[in-house]
């Protein structure tokens, strides 16, 4: 080597550091950096889902329809009918589980910025697809009831003489950590994120693989997004049950005072929080009145299942923003 100059091949193996390059650009073999103000920006824009005028339409039909079915599954139980109460129950189930499907493929819609499928053609999709949510829950609940069958086996070898109790001594730290895990990853994968998975276009099989993969390598991630989600998702559901209760009580009073009828206006408030009529004690009330307290009623179910469906709305969206956060960081990756 002669004085002055440098070895090319020292150079490239020793004045840069494998892990870095002098420019910020990804190296092989080093994983890239989470790009979290783009992810929470997407988080915070779901608020937007309260403009979809599809998505609340079948969010509304789907959670009026289950509530008819509700009431008359309560009905049939009082009636001693249980098997009718069984089917209405299970009825209501089946609408509310398809609905929020159907809403969910047109959140997903809007997400990836493509345009927004009609009702009818998002039900058709929702009722084609349910199924594999449905497979996808169960192969991660059987996953986790594997976890808690080895646990529950280290348990029992804990119970052994003469080495159980030093075996516990590692079983009680390992039990602690695998518990909170499994919770950290069905709160803030499995649960929010399964649904999007399957509206993005995913098989059964390649939703397992897609949740197992978000739970090795973006649970962290997942995990802060969900928390922002829900947070949007409550001060939503606030706000709206914030203008009720103020509206309702202003329309309650102005009742009282302009139509005259006698009663507590509270009463007529009740369909605000999603009571009917059968919740109201009618000793006491004038019989002109009992009109006035059956319109007022249904309409504050319909308030009360709009307030309901707006912070639904924002969850469904924010579910599937957080997804296409995680799936584009991986796929930078």
């Amino acid at each position: 080597m002669i004085h002055g100059t440098v070895d090319p091949a020292m150079s490239e193996n020793t004045l840069i550091p494998p892990s870095s390059s002098p420019i910020g650009l990804p190296v092989a073999g080093v994983a890239p950096r989470f790009d979290w103000w783009p992810a929470l920006v997407r988080v915070l824009s779901s608020i937007e889902a309260v403009r979809d005028g599809r998505a609340m339409y079948i969010l509304l039909s789907a959670f009026s329809l289950a509530g008819l079915a509700l009431a008359s599954a309560q009905a049939s139980f009082g009636r001693g009918s249980l098997i009718w109460a069984t089917g209405q129950g299970a009825a209501a189930l089946f609408v509310v589980f398809y609905g929020s499907n159907a809403a969910g493929l047109i959140m997903m819609d809007r997400a990836q910025g493509r345009p927004g499928r009609d009702v009818i053609q998002a039900v058709e999709d929702a009722l084609g697809v349910g199924h594999r949510v449905l497979a996808t829950l169960f192969v991660m609940g059987l996953a986790a009831a594997a976890v808690a069958g080895g646990l529950l086996g280290l348990y029992w070898l804990s119970s052994l003489p003469k080495i159980g109790h030093w075996l516990f001594v590692l079983v009680v730290p390992a039990t602690v950590l695998v518990i909170g895990l499994v919770l950290v990853a069905g709160a803030a994968v499995v649960a929010p994120l399964t649904g999007p998975s399957v509206w993005d276009g995913a098989s059964s099989i390649d939703s397992v693989r897609m949740l197992f993969h978000l739970i090795r390598e973006r649970l962290l991630q997942a995990a802060v997004l969900v928390a922002g989600l829900s947070l949007v998702t409550g001060l939503t559901g606030a706000a709206a049950s914030v203008i009720v209760l103020i509206g309702g009580r202003v329309m309650a009073e102005a009742s009282v005072l302009v139509l005259g009828v006698d009663v507590n206006p509270e009463v007529l408030m009740a369909g605000l929080f999603g009571y009917g009529l059968h919740s109201i004690n009618a000793q006491g009330i004038p019989k002109e009145a009992l009109p006035y307290i059956s319109a007022a009623t249904v309409g504050g179910g319909v308030v009360f299942a709009v307030a309901l469906v707006l912070p639904t709305l924002v969850y469904l969206r924010g579910v599937c923003e957080v997804y296409l956060a995680l799936k584009a960081s991986d796929d930078e990756a």
